[in-house]
């Protein structure tokens, strides 16, 4: 197999392990309280990617690396407070509405990441990302409400919402520290991130999930922030930023797939028309990306989303930053 069909596989898998994360934390909140699930998934994408670097290291393969120094301290703080906030949201999304929905909702983090970054940055636009933003909301409206009891308000599409808010926030942050170590920037918000949700969900009266079920919990949160990471990192050597940005826009129609084989979701007609939508929209993302390609050249990126011109990284996993670039988020 070459290097290049194997950075395409990287790039699907990267996808997938980030995918899997909704439905499967569906099942475990039956076991476990979201905020706590929260906290431990993120602490297991941290202690995973320390476990990496510790390997990285003992095989002499850090040199390269630039870490993160005192000047980056505002970010890294700013970075992992809004860390802590939006997967807390997000599991609360996934406890009121279905997976499958959470799963397509995520892509509303393109136009947070997007809004903020113009409004703040002064970030340029594309007309095609404007009309991709466009179908998002669209999708989002048809998500935001139940097609039942009078047209009610979903209130965990509300919480899926705000944890995309967060997530725009953390990109447009984490924007300033993208030249940095990406598997650092994980490893600080996974451990701080994760441990500031444990001490949050303490503190709201939620108890200590029985250690065989934390395991599971870190264990999926390693394998759905840390190593979809890791895989979209040695996906982009190959592939180069935009290439593995638009294989790994599947993201969220995995999601949904991976929602309807392991929870058994069957969504109504409303759900597939937001479905549509949300696919056309990715559908122009990613022409626009791949069109905008010259941009990303001689940049590393690590993660899910939609930016551009500098480097960026979220487990939520992004260093790439330019609303013109496509990704999901895997936080």
């Amino acid at each position: 197999m070459n290097n290049k069909k194997k950075a395409m596989i990287y790039a699907i898998l990267a996808a997938a392990f980030y995918a899997i994360n909704i439905p499967v934390s569906k099942l475990l909140m039956y076991e476990a309280p979201p905020m706590m699930l929260a906290g431990f998934l993120y602490l297991g994408a941290g202690l995973g990617m320390g476990l990496l670097l510790t390997l990285k290291k003992a095989g002499g393969r850090l040199e390269k690396e630039r870490w993160l120094e005192r000047s980056d301290m505002l970010y890294t703080i700013a970075m992992v407070v809004l860390d802590i906030a939006a997967p807390i949201f997000l599991m609360f999304g996934i406890k009121y509405t279905t997976s499958a929905t959470v799963s397509l909702l995520n892509n509303f983090e393109i136009v947070a990441t997007s809004v903020i970054a113009f409004a703040i940055f002064r970030e340029k636009i594309s007309k095609r990302l404007c009309l991709a933003i466009a179908f998002v909301m669209l999708s989002g409206i048809l998500l935001g409400f139940e097609g039942t009891a009078g047209w009610m308000i979903n209130k965990g599409a509300l919480f899926v919402l705000a944890a995309c808010i967060c997530w725009g926030m953390e990109n447009n942050c984490t924007r300033n520290i993208s030249d940095k170590s990406s598997e650092q920037i994980v490893l600080i918000k996974g451990i701080f991130s994760g441990i500031g949700g444990i001490c949050i969900a303490i503190l709201a009266g939620e108890g200590l999930p029985e250690p065989l079920l934390l395991l599971r919990i870190m264990l999926l949160g390693f394998v759905s922030y840390g190593l979809s990471i890791n895989f979209y990192i040695l996906a982009q050597h190959t592939l180069g930023a935009a290439k593995t940005s638009a294989f790994y826009a599947v993201a969220p129609f995995l999601g949904v797939g991976f929602s309807f084989l392991l929870v058994g979701e069957r969504p109504g007609l409303q759900f597939y028309l937001a479905l549509l939508l949300m696919a056309v929209s990715t559908g122009v993302m990613i022409r626009d990306t791949l069109g905008n390609e010259k941009l990303y050249e001689g940049y590393t990126h690590t993660h899910a989303h939609h930016h551009g011109k500098l480097v960026h990284t979220h487990a939520h996993h992004h260093f790439v930053y330019n609303p013109m670039h496509i990704h999901n988020h895997s936080h």
